[in-house]
């Protein structure tokens, strides 16, 4: 494989020894392949915060990269550690689900459970198989070994349900799924179902105690302090401040409700 790149994406942080002991791993078994990080903030155990963030990244790396990836409650459990072979990537992590919204955009080719133990390190921990397995692999795989070596084939894969927007009357409810650094409340509510749904009529968002008017095209727009909506870089509803934090305005969390209400037709 010609200049490969390994992305990495876990809920390590970066105090500790974890995430550079798994570039270690990657770089002593290929030297010359790219190591990038994609993020070691999600938080902690939340498998669905790293499927939304995974998603929102891997297509915009050049075909034939490995996306490592470990959010990973499970570890040392019944869960088994993969490897998806899609039409333009490679996936290596646990089956959690955390691959889920990917393989919403990518088509399978094949997957395999992960067996074959000369491909990991010669000691096995119960609490990092990020750095005894799936980075070994990965660093494998950037040798151009064939993907059907590292284990046995399957056909099924744990997935997550992501909440859907829901239509009640007049509204069209969804609900927070992210929010990113800046205090962005991102929802579920995409682009298309949102304009299908408003169809041209005039509309109020709710959020919390905030009620916003019309969307803005970007955050410039908006007045400093001033809660905004638009659809950001993701393709999502996101409620925002200009300058500021809508998670601190709002006090909203991930799961609860944003409210898009148009006006019956007379």
């Amino acid at each position: 494989m010609r200049d490969p790149i390994v992305t990495l994406l876990t809920d390590f942080g970066t105090k500790d020894y974890y995430v550079a002991s798994m570039k270690g791993v990657i770089l002593g078994i290929n030297p010359r392949c790219k190591v990038v990080d994609i993020s070691h903030h999600i938080h902690p155990q939340d498998i669905m915060a790293g499927a939304f963030v995974l998603a929102n990244a891997f297509s915009y790396f050049p075909e034939g990269t490995i996306h490592l990836a470990v959010v990973d409650p499970g570890v040392g459990g019944a869960r088994a550690p993969i490897l998806i072979v899609t039409d333009h990537f490679f996936f290596v992590g646990p089956d959690n689900g955390l691959f889920s919204l990917v393989l919403r955009k990518e088509k399978i080719r094949e997957t395999y459970v992960l067996t074959e133990k000369r491909f990991f390190l010669p000691e096995i921990s119960q609490t990092f198989h990020g750095r005894d397995i799936f980075a070994p692999v990965a660093g494998h795989l950037t040798l151009g070994i064939s993907p059907k070596v590292f284990g046995r084939r399957i056909d099924s894969l744990k997935t997550l349900n992501f909440p859907e927007p829901i239509v009640r009357g007049m509204n069209l409810i969804g609900e927070v799924i992210h929010i990113d650094s800046f205090g962005n409340l991102i929802t579920n509510i995409r682009r298309e179902g949102f304009s299908q749904f408003i169809q041209g009529r005039p509309f109020l968002i709710k959020a919390g105690k905030g009620i916003i008017k019309g969307l803005k095209d970007g955050y410039w727009e908006g007045k400093k302090n001033e809660l905004i909506a638009l659809f950001g870089s993701g393709g999502c509803l996101e409620i925002a401040v200009r300058e500021g934090s809508a998670e601190k305005e709002l006090k909203l969390r991930k799961g609860d409700s944003i409210r898009i209400s148009v006006k019956r037709e007379q």
